[in-house]
């Protein structure tokens, strides 16, 4: 069976139509290799190892992979678990050496470069975190978990080349008005006077030549505490308390009709909800009539995939997983007529991975359906 996976292998390494062949001839090869019977029982191991993993007992995880390695010494799973347990056991020079081989000799795989880009920013090593991930994004266009993850890299990676700035250049004065105008608009409001159009910029706007130390002494001459206000005269304060009364009255009765009868919106909001949980529901249980069927015609995926493409490999990533648990937080849901736009933190595990996310699911009202018709990770 050897000249068979390597064809398979090299199929995926050319990437579009013929990966995904080159995934289902892998699949194929190493299920007619194993067996059906030694397919199952492998797969018991696997997830025997995981229960362990799961339950903090690394030190009888790591005896196991060993135990099953010394007669399956290119198993990617063992090895790629026992990595994961080098990670959890604080071994991060172990868990780099085990990820870095497995990309070595399976480099079609985008795990083993995820979890070594981990490690790395773990460290500091932000830049070799970046090439890690474009290597795993290389490999699979569509991995969202690696799309997000080189989201965060670059933003710390941003981070730290303005801090270079900053102390490279102290005396740059092209910063720090900018940095003053934030503060300056924080403070107005909460003065509770907010300028507006060109009185802001000049209150704001830091005089030609003036040096930024220069901004604290204008911001405080620019907003002057407030005298306090003269005490009412005594007959003065039953007409006020009885304004205030009528206010609290007018206000509460407000609140009263608005919670009344619910808005239009607020239907629809929950609409959307139930919609996207019932997709969430669909993926757990792996559900691939109801989990497509949450996608609208229009529904684009990235990386250029065509919809049949992209139906065939979510099917090939989920179908075969012993246990899936997708999990929607904190929804933020927008409706603007039949558009709505759904931003959550996602919760995702299976049999080896557990991973948190942030996604946006743009969706629209189509036959009395809310559908997805774009999804992105990391926004």
């Amino acid at each position: 069976m050897l000249y068979p996976i390597r064809l398979c292998f090299d199929l995926q390494r050319r990437g579009g139509f013929g990966a995904r062949i080159g995934r289902l001839c892998l699949a194929l090869a190493l299920l007619a290799s194993f067996g059906l019977s030694g397919a199952l029982a492998q797969a018991n191991e696997h997830a025997e190892i995981n229960r362990l993993i799961q339950a903090g007992q690394l030190n009888q995880a790591l005896t196991r992979v060993d135990q099953l390695l010394s007669t399956q010494p290119r198993d990617p799973q063992l090895r790629f678990l026992r990595g994961v347990i080098q990670t959890e056991s604080g071994r991060s020079a172990d868990a780099i050496a085990t990820f870095s081989q497995l990309t070595q000799e399976f480099p079609e795989l985008p795990e083993p470069y995820n979890n070594l880009a981990v490690l790395f920013a773990s460290q500091g090593q932000f830049d070799q975190a970046r090439a890690a991930l474009e290597m795993a994004i290389r490999t699979n266009p569509s991995y969202a978990t690696a799309h997000e993850n080189l989201g965060d890299i670059y933003a710390k990676l941003a981070s730290q080349a303005y801090s270079r700035a900053l102390q490279l250049d102290a005396g740059n004065t092209a910063l720090p008005p900018k940095l003053n105008l934030i503060r300056n608009l924080f403070a107005a409001e909460a003065s509770g006077v907010r300028p507006s159009g060109t009185a802001a910029r000049a209150a704001t706007a830091p005089a030609p030549g003036a040096r930024p130390a220069a901004a604290a002494p204008a911001l405080a001459a620019a907003t002057p505490a407030p005298a306090p206000a003269p005490a009412p005269a005594p007959a003065a304060r039953p007409a006020a308390a009885a304004a205030a009364t009528a206010t609290a009255a007018t206000a509460a009765t407000a609140a009263t009709a608005a919670t009344a009868a619910p808005a239009p919106a607020a239907a629809a909001e929950r609409e959307v909800e139930a919609a996207v949980r019932a997709w969430a529901r669909a993926w757990s249980a792996r559900d691939m009539k109801g989990y497509l069927a949450a996608y609208g015609p229009g529904f684009r995926p990235e990386g250029g995939l065509s919809r049949s493409a992209w139906e065939a490999e979510r099917t090939a990533r989920i179908v075969p997983r012993a246990r899936i648990s997708v999990g929607v937080h904190d929804l933020s849901i927008r409706v603007d007529g039949e558009r709505a736009t759904v931003r959550f933190r996602q919760s995702f595990s299976s049999d080896n991975v557990n991973l948190n996310s942030r996604k946006t699911l743009a969706m629209v009202k189509s036959g009395g359906r809310w559908l997805i018709v774009r999804e992105t990770t990391g926004s």
